[in-house]
């Protein structure tokens, strides 16, 4: 299997000159519990092979990625002027070339363009960084109407899957009623399971973008796919990318 078989290209009517590609596990050379495809440099994996992993995607992108260190915050960094290891979690770019990147492994990536191929955008979307509004600090960075907006969601923990307290469900209710929709009361007392695909979905619906693909695959019960933090604690990181071609 080629490394180009192994990537996830997203489903949704982009326009021609945008670019995106999600990677799994498959195809890299780190060896377990990172095999194989591991992108982090951060979990632990021997960084030779993290980095001859990066190095595999150069055929694929126009340039070097613009690689964050994401905090879980709603910092947005310029993938036009930024350097690596800049501190945000998520990129815009405006220029043609400019490769944005998140790394997530249960977190929900989500990819922005706009419907005339001038401005493309990756946002880390943990919970707490959508729950303190990282979709919105995206759009705004992105500079153009929403309704002019679409959005491809990647894998993320699935809402089977994804176990939560009550303070993770109090943080979104109070910033919309709405959201107690995407939480499941669980036989344990405030405990829940959670959908982080419509949450983010209430967030992007809510800033007047209604074109949202995406967001039907699982990273904790697709595991010959995907890493999963919930699932194995010690674990490699997948790549989100979007550029402007």
């Amino acid at each position: 299997m080629s490394l180009n078989e192994t990537f996830i290209y997203p489903e949704w009517p982009a326009p021609a000159n945008v670019k995106a590609l999600q990677t799994t596990r498959l195809g890299g050379i780190s060896a377990a519990p990172y095999d194989a495809f591991n992108l982090g440099l951060h979990v632990g994996d021997d960084p030779v092979r993290v980095n001859r992993n990066r190095q595999m995607l150069a055929p694929f992108m126009p340039s070097e990625p613009v690689w964050m260190e994401q905090v879980h915050g709603v910092e947005v960094a310029n993938a036009d002027a930024a350097a690596c290891r800049v501190v945000a979690d998520a990129s815009v770019a405006k220029q043609r070339g400019s490769v944005c990147v998140i790394m997530t492994a249960d977190c929900l990536p989500v990819l922005l363009c706009d419907e005339d191929g001038s401005v493309v955008a990756a946002a880390h979307a943990g919970w707490k960084g959508l729950a303190a509004g990282v979709i919105e600090a995206t759009v705004k960075e992105m500079g153009v109407a929403p309704q002019k907006l679409m959005a491809w969601l990647g894998p993320t923990i699935g809402p089977h899957a994804f176990e939560v307290g009550e303070d993770v469900r109090a943080a979104f209710m109070a910033h919309d009623a709405s959201a107690a929709a995407a939480f499941v009361p669980l036989a344990a007392e405030g405990k829940y399971r959670a959908d982080m695909v419509r949450l983010a979905r209430q967030r992007l619906n809510a800033l007047g973008i209604s074109r949202i693909y995406g967001g039907t695959f699982c990273t904790f019960h697709q595991k010959d796919k995907f890493y999963s933090y919930r699932r194995d604690g010690v674990t490699g990181r997948m790549g989100t990318f979007i550029w402007l071609e």
